[in-house]
């Protein structure tokens, strides 16, 4: 069995290695309507979210990537800084690694370091002991605990779990007994309502669907594997479009955020417009500070809030959630899903003016 350092170094230059940033996505699938008055200016969007106890001045953040040896402390270091001159959130990678060997645990200490009053997630993996979980929020002084559901990954990592039979009592048990937000996140895999309709019953009320589409965790580990290759579970689970989707009858009753293959800020506004509060955004990011530095991706974030706004104005959208009256054509994979489950789609497409004949 390979040290767990060399495993979070593989799993970050595979990462980067697999990753494609014009690779086709079920976003393309999402089709917006164009009204050719926006009635309003760009000065006038409001770029704010809030989920959970959280007020974000922008709708996007760093999801969970990576920590546990010195390379990565130093990619951290690199996102930290990046959150913290750009104002948005950021999610450690698991700090599991940390838990199983404290000689690493600077890797994971760096990103509070580096952004000592920003808005920091712990990240864990489903199954872990509450006592676990309080040691990895302590560890960073999170101000909330993201527990990563993984089975697809697990299964196929050479040295992965093989038990997952108390993963639903040990969220429920980690939920009632934090201070802070839970946050369960899949890892690229999707998810479907039943998963939803699961996770709440445990008492969490901030789900990340993290569809397929980015990081390609089925891919990662396979590649990992000596012998038994099993590639075709590589493009298993549902991606975070058709995912969104799923959550539909959710929005009310869960802080639902999005993640996994996002490319650019029209799959961000996307996302929302389909209920997510916000948009996590690893490989790209990842990428675009190893490649461009830490100072062009703070520009190139920088740029991206200002795309957002463009793009609010030309839907003649105010704010996040005003998104969600915009109307959206479904087409593709997207469309065939929603006519086997059941999900009316057409409805998307004429969200405005719904809303005009109910006011």
């Amino acid at each position: 069995m390979k040290p767990a350092n060399n495993r979070k170094n593989e799993h970050v230059s595979l990462a980067m290695n697999f990753f494609q940033e014009s690779a086709k996505s079920d976003f393309d699938a999402l089709h917006y309507v164009h009204h050719s008055f926006p009635q309003m200016s760009v000065e006038e969007v409001d770029l704010s979210t809030s989920f959970a106890t959280f007020q974000l001045d922008f709708p996007f953040y760093i999801n969970a990537m990576t920590g546990g040896s010195d390379w990565t402390k130093k990619i951290n270091k690199k996102l930290a800084t990046v959150a913290h001159e750009t104002g948005i959130a950021m999610s450690t990678g698991s700090v599991s690694a940390a838990l199983k060997d404290p000689t690493v645990k600077d890797s994971f200490t760096i990103i509070r370091e580096a952004n000592p009053s920003g808005l920091v997630f712990a990240n864990l993996g489903t199954g872990q002991s509450v006592e676990n979980a309080k040691k990895a929020v302590d560890l960073l002084n999170a101000d909330a605990l993201q527990i990563h559901i993984n089975a697809p990954q697990e299964l196929i990592m050479p040295e992965g779990d093989r038990d997952f039979s108390n993963w639903l009592d040990q969220l429920s048990a980690i939920s009632s007994a934090l201070d802070v937000p839970i946050i369960a996140k899949e890892v690229g895999f999707g998810m479907s309502r039943e998963t939803i309709e699961l996770i709440l019953s445990t008492g969490v009320k901030t789900i990340d669907i993290s569809g397929k589409g980015g990081t390609n965790f089925a891919q990662i580990e396979n590649y990992r594997r000596t012998t038994n290759k099993i590639d075709y579970l590589e493009n298993w689970g549902q991606s975070s479009v058709i995912s969104l989707l799923e959550a539909q009858d959710y929005l009310a009753k869960a802080n639902i955020l999005a993640s996994g293959g996002i490319r650019h800020p029209l799959d961000i506004i996307k996302a929302l417009s389909l209920g997510s509060k916000a948009v996590g955004i690893s490989s790209l990011i990842l990428n675009m500070v190893i490649k461009e530095g830490v100072g062009g991706t703070i520009n190139q974030i920088n740029d991206w809030k200002d795309n957002l706004k463009s793009i609010m104005t030309m839907l003649g959208k105010n704010s996040i959630s005003d998104l969600q009256q915009s109307d959206l054509i479904i087409t593709g994979e997207a469309k065939d899903w929603c006519l086997a489950r059941g999900i009316d789609y057409t409805r998307f497409a004429v969200r405005s003016t719904t809303k005009n004949q109910k006011t």
